[in-house]
């Protein structure tokens, strides 16, 4: 996990010595009549120019949509004794034309959603006169836009949405009423990245841009493979390649089309760019099975960039900060551990099938467990081990399994499903990283075969790369221990944090876009509820 953070310009020090005066209720209905009356009055003297505060209430009943925002409203103009924020002794500022120009541009931010009232904020806005005098349903429009926009683009949506979607990783917590005054001081910060944001974001931002320029140009044609032909390799000729390398051209795996039928070596390099970066093996050939992805729209490339910039809305850079963490992604069936924020080890890993999906949360790592014992999971005894001793009385003895009470444990050894060692970081999923003597599955391009946890091809590496640091877990130690068969815990001096995240697109330190299949079906639940929030 990336992240490039932008130094932000925090508020100036006389922001922080106003005096915060409580909101004045409204009479009724005389405020509201107040109201009308001075929604459009020019007020020439400026600047510390105050409103009257009971204005705010009438302004949220006619603006309904937005009232949800009244609390951040509130809050600001308490901060600034209400006195008008969007307007200097020249009028309208020019972070208010800054604001108005980012809110019809959201798509830019990957959104496709509707701004409330947007025609009405136009009309008002674009007022030939407007921009002169401080008028006050124009000031409350700007701070309740300002507010709307840092919620979507800062924020995204809200917490239990994205639990719904199976989202347990933390979401960031911040406050974007002192953001402002910085805003206010500094406009051009607005278009510059944000320190609340993951440096990943403004990748999969840039890359939204490539992408929806390949759509104005036309994107890509589907190939079309004829029917006998079941894979091309180096050296064969065809009409067909005229297409691949097109398409290849087009989406920059391929710096040039020379319009050739022939599968040579310039060809060969694209094709190996374009398979590692949308996780497939890496060699020659070319199938059927690469053909379909290659024939997936542009529309649908851009619509999984603007999913996976949602996510990284709801993630503190902060998370990123620790001197060492491991990211698990699971469509990518990638382990990363992270050491003095350079990759220290990277691993493949097999994650649950779709039936036992891996959960997408944090734990802190506290224990590594040499040959353990495997607890069978009641729902694994129930659903498979006891039918199985049904058919076969000597199951248990077969695979070196033991009863426990009314538990059924397997024993440390070169059968155990959790191989030589196991890697505790509680929490309430039971899920955990082990290894695992089913190594063969590191072998294929989808991995999601477990029952939730876990499975790493380079577990002895990890307890290495985690361990090398204490004196007392020399490689010798590690490896005696893993091979033993018999359990021993050890505790870990240092926690280290373990997030399991989901995301289905990623920019590499290259600048290089990768894609990876949406195993879960996470991506059109999340893409639905981007579109009709």
């Amino acid at each position: 996990m990336k992240s490039f953070l932008i130094s932000f310009l925090f508020p100036i020090c006389w922001f922080l010595f106003l005096v915060f005066p409580v909101d004045t209720k409204a009479s009724n209905g005389k405020a509201e009549d107040k109201y009308k009356a001075l929604t459009y009055q020019r007020i020439p003297s400026f600047p510390a120019l105050a409103f009257d505060s009971t204005l705010i209430g009438p302004f949220f009943k006619k603006y309904a949509k937005l009232k949800y925002l009244r609390p951040e409203v509130l809050e600001l103009y308490r901060k600034h004794e209400y006195n008008y924020l969007w307007y200097d002794n020249n009028g309208r500022n020019e972070f208010a034309d800054l604001l108005f120009d980012k809110i019809n541009n959201l798509d830019q931010e990957g959104l496709q959603i509707k701004v409330p009232y947007q025609e009405k904020i136009r009309s008002l806005f674009l007022e030939a006169d407007s921009n002169e005098n401080p008028e006050l349903e124009v000031e409350l429009l700007m701070s309740s836009l300002y507010f709307f926009y840092a919620d979507r683009v800062f924020k995204g949506i809200e917490r239990t949405k994205s639990e719904e979607l199976g989202w347990y990783l933390p979401r960031k917590k911040q406050s974007y009423v002192n953001r402002l005054d910085s805003l206010l001081l500094d406009p051009s910060l607005i278009n510059k990245p944000d320190k609340d944001l993951l440096g990943q974001y403004y990748l999969l931002k840039s890359a939204l841009e490539d992408y929806r320029n390949i759509e104005k140009k036309g994107g890509w044609s589907p190939i079309v493979l004829p029917p006998k032909m079941k894979s091309l390799k180096p050296g064969d000729t065809a009409a067909v390649i005229l297409q691949i390398r097109n398409r290849l051209f087009t989406s920059g795996d391929l710096k040039n089309d020379s319009k050739k039928n022939e599968y040579d070596k310039e060809l060969l390099a694209g094709v190996l760019k374009y398979k590692q970066r949308n996780a497939f093996t890496p060699d020659p050939e070319l199938q059927s099975k690469h053909i379909k992805d290659m024939n997936v729209p542009v529309q649908e490339r851009i619509k999984t960039l603007m999913v996976n910039m949602e996510r990284c809305r709801w993630l503190s850079p902060s998370l990123t900060k620790n001197e060492q963490y491991i990211v698990v992604n699971i469509p990518s069936f990638t382990l990363t551990y992270f050491k003095n924020g350079k990759p220290a080890l990277i691993s493949k890993v097999v994650v649950g099938k779709s039936l036992n999906k891996t959960v997408v949360f944090t734990g802190q790592m506290s224990q590594i467990i040499f040959s353990p014992y495997w607890n069978v999971p009641p729902s694994i005894l129930r659903k498979e081990i006891l039918p199985a001793i049904s058919k076969n009385r000597n199951y248990l003895a077969k695979n070196d399994m033991e009863w426990v009470g009314n538990r059924v444990r397997q024993r440390p050894g070169e059968l155990n499903a959790l191989g030589k060692v196991k890697f505790v970081f509680p929490n309430s999923h039971t899920i955990f990283m082990h290894d695992t003597p089913a190594k063969s599955l590191f072998d294929r391009e989808q991995r999601a075969f477990s029952h939730g946890c876990i499975r790493l091809e380079k577990p002895r590496e990890l307890a290495i790369k985690v361990l090398e640091d204490d004196k007392n877990w020399p490689v010798e130690k590690i490896d005696e221990a893993m091979n033993r068969e018999v359990e021993k815990t050890y505790n870990l001096k240092t926690k280290i944090p373990v997030y399991i995240g989901y995301f289905t697109s990623w920019v590499d330190r290259e600048g290089e876009v990768h894609f990876y299949d949406d195993i879960y079906g996470h991506d059109e639940r999340l893409l639905e509820t981007l579109l009709t929030d």
